[in-house]
């Protein structure tokens, strides 16, 4: 519940949840690993932090994407299924780098930053978050056939009806370790919602495969895990079961979060940390909205990455001590929508420069790979 003391902020103290603005470093050279290293509060001194960071050129995955949104990868890694926000099209990524239509997802209607969001694979499923007329939902599509010639069978409303807008529209789902499918749904511009327990806006949502309330839930007969957030975007584990979640800000704060069942991040209350008198949760780490605006996120390791859109970057920060980051990639590639890990130990991430926001380069959007090493 929200009085808990999280995990990690009781290994670390309170220096853990100290404010940090971290400022997105632009190297206007070649393609070489620039970044720019945070010094947070010292690590715990229990042990030393190791964490995963690009050690390697980064190089092209697939080019020619039109404002992909979400990346997952085949059980067999032989493949990967893109989403494409405003054409609602599901393509196929092969391993060879060539693509094909898998499928267009039905009565999605694309608007702001409405349309085919996110992906997620599941006992043979593909489950999409979208946006239809009347509202967001989460639909479940049979994946039929087989490398190089998936398709997507009948579609299965899991639940709809979810607060939609031209903006905040949350859209990351996942399966988390414990088999339940978690979704973010945003505040879709009306922020007094997240903090009521009856409105699915502002939230952070648990269900069953079939969209059913599990066992567990902090609410009785609720899909509400956690509320208070404006607009989470990025959702991850680490191995030992923390769940990090990544939330644009307003103006001033961005926020990267570890989410507990049931408690309250404070959003409209608060921006960033300050809310614990109030009862509220702080983020584990602020940054100011100019240099992050922070979107998927993925856990590797011991290390989360974070991907940054108007910080055009990728972030790396180890789930040990997540008072702490560094920056990767700043300016090198433009908006970075999403990070995922990619085969043989690399980092994949995802640019987003054709969403009508950014500034597309030759052959946007693209997936890129970079190597990965321990540091």
């Amino acid at each position: 519940m929200h009085t808990t003391t999280r995990r990690i902020s009781s290994a670390l103290g309170a220096a853990a949840v100290t404010a940090l603005v971290l400022a997105a470093c632009t190297d206007g050279g070649v393609r070489t690993l620039p970044r720019t290293e945070t010094a947070g509060p010292a690590p715990s001194a229990t042990a030393e932090v190791e964490s995963l960071a690009p050690d390697g050129e980064p190089s092209d995955v697939v080019t020619g994407l039109d404002a992909p949104w979400s990346v997952v990868r085949t059980g067999d890694g032989a493949a990967a299924l893109v989403s494409e926000r405003d054409s609602a099209r599901v393509i196929e990524l092969a391993a060879d780098g060539t693509t094909r239509t898998v499928g267009t997802i039905p009565g999605v209607t694309p608007g702001g930053e409405g349309g085919l969001l996110g992906l997620a694979l599941h006992d043979g499923g593909l489950y999409v978050y979208s946006t239809a007329a009347d509202g967001n939902r989460i639909q479940r599509f049979e994946l039929t056939g087989s490398v190089g010639s998936y398709g997507l069978g009948e579609a299965t409303t899991i639940l709809d009806g979810l607060p939609s807008s031209g903006i905040h529209n949350g859209g990351r789902i996942a399966f988390g370790p414990d088999g339940m499918l978690y979704a973010s749904v945003g505040d879709a511009g009306d922020g007094p919602d997240a903090q009521d327990r009856d409105s699915l806006a502002g939230k952070i949502l648990r269900m069953t495969a079939d969209g059913s309330v599990p066992a567990g839930n902090p609410f009785p007969d609720s899909l509400v895990w956690s509320l208070g957030h404006r607009n989470v975007q990025g959702m991850g584990w680490a191995k030992d079961g923390t769940m990090f979640a990544a939330e644009f800000g307003q103006n001033t704060w961005d926020e990267l979060n570890v989410v507990e069942e049931g408690a309250n991040y404070g959003w409209p209350e608060v921006e960033g940390t300050g809310g614990t008198a109030a009862g509220f949760v702080d983020p584990v780490q602020q940054w100011a909205t100019s240099d992050a605006s922070p979107s998927g996120l993925t856990v590797i390791g011991d290390t989360v990455f974070v991907a940054n859109l108007r910080g055009a970057s990728v972030r790396a920060v180890p789930a040990a001590d997540p008072s702490r980051s560094t920056t990767w990639f700043a300016g090198d590639f433009g908006r970075i929508r999403t990070v995922l890990a990619g085969p043989d130990g690399a980092l994949w991430f995802v640019t987003n420069n054709t969403d009508g926001r950014g500034t597309p380069q030759a052959d946007d959007d693209r997936i890129v790979s970079v190597p990965l090493a321990s540091r």
